[in-house]
């Protein structure tokens, strides 16, 4: 992906949370952003990007993209493969009924554990993996005292991998060799095919 990686998987992750509220039949939107702001107010879930850490375990490989099903592949060199880490809150929708909401929050993890991949043109035809990821104790409060004026309400995390950051241009890739010439100590030319 481009430079716009991080806002092209958040907003997908946000499609997926949207399509199993209205798959529950629960009621709602899903707000993207910081858990204090006005802007949340009234939402079913909020979807909040807590944590952006590189991933290590593709960091020092090249990235292969191919282009909307074309048989041929871009290389991309020095590719950065990053982890998202995400937290889905409770909002604090009108409904005085508490059940509501946890109902909404129990389809999108059914929704995620049924189907954990971004996939489309949403996320630049690649493939992101969205999985439930446990917090502790110490790492919940951390996340929550980010928010000293909002309340604690019930959360999951989860973890969206890889995210690739590009750079501008692929790789140069030379051509492929379809003959080897090899001299020998005598000076001449031998073709090896």
């Amino acid at each position: 992906m481009k430079a716009d990686g991080i806002l092209r998987v958040t907003q997908a992750f946000q499609e997926r949370l949207k399509l199993a509220l209205v798959s529950s039949a629960v009621p709602g939107t899903v707000f993207v952003g910081p858990l204090d702001v006005a802007a949340s107010s009234g939402a079913t879930l909020v979807l909040f990007l807590y944590r952006i850490i590189p991933n290590a375990s593709l960091r020092n490989r090249e990235h292969r993209v191919s282009a909307n099903g074309d048989p041929s592949v871009e290389v991309f060199q020095n590719a950065l493969p990053l982890d998202l880490h995400f937290l889905v809150t409770l909002g604090t929708a009108p409904d005085p009924n508490k059940d509501t909401l946890l109902q909404a929050l129990g389809s999108v993890i059914q929704a995620l554990q049924t189907d954990p991949e971004l996939t489309g043109s949403g996320v630049g035809h690649e493939t992101v993996r969205v999985s439930l990821e446990p917090l502790s104790t110490d790492e919940a409060s951390r996340i929550w005292a980010l928010f000293p004026t909002a309340n604690y309400r019930t959360s999951v995390a989860y973890l969206a991998t890889p995210v690739w950051i590009d750079p501008l241009k692929p790789a140069i890739v030379g051509a492929p060799v379809v003959e080897e010439q090899v001299y020998s100590d005598s000076g001449a030319l031998e073709t090896v095919s």
